[in-house]
């Protein structure tokens, strides 16, 4: 009896795991989709131009306050450096961590 519950519960773990994950990126997408709604509307946007901005908006990850972060344009150098340098593997993440802690 013991056997069959620990699997089952793990199972149940597991999709409770990835549920809270599609949960958060749903969150996340719906916050990116209302700050774009808002920019656009500041902006008095209507029709294609309306349209376009929001695509542009929601590629960008946000509106116009959404800002690359000195982390986030760390880790776009180094990717791009690492890429570059046609790393792989265990050499890419040790590349990665030795560009990332400069």
């Amino acid at each position: 009896m013991t056997i069959v519950r620990i699997p089952l519960l793990a199972l149940a773990l597991l999709f409770s795991v990835q549920g809270f994950a599609a949960t958060a990126a749903q969150t996340a997408q719906q916050e990116k989709m209302k700050t774009c709604n808002a920019d656009a509307t500041t902006k008095a946007l209507k029709g294609d131009e309306r349209k376009a901005y929001m695509s542009t908006c929601l590629k960008a990850g946000g509106g116009d306050s959404k800002a690359m972060t000195a982390q986030q344009a760390k880790m776009k150098s180094c990717n791009a450096d690492a890429t570059t340098k046609a790393l792989k593997g265990d050499e890419r993440k040790a590349f990665m961590s030795t560009c990332l802690k400069k």
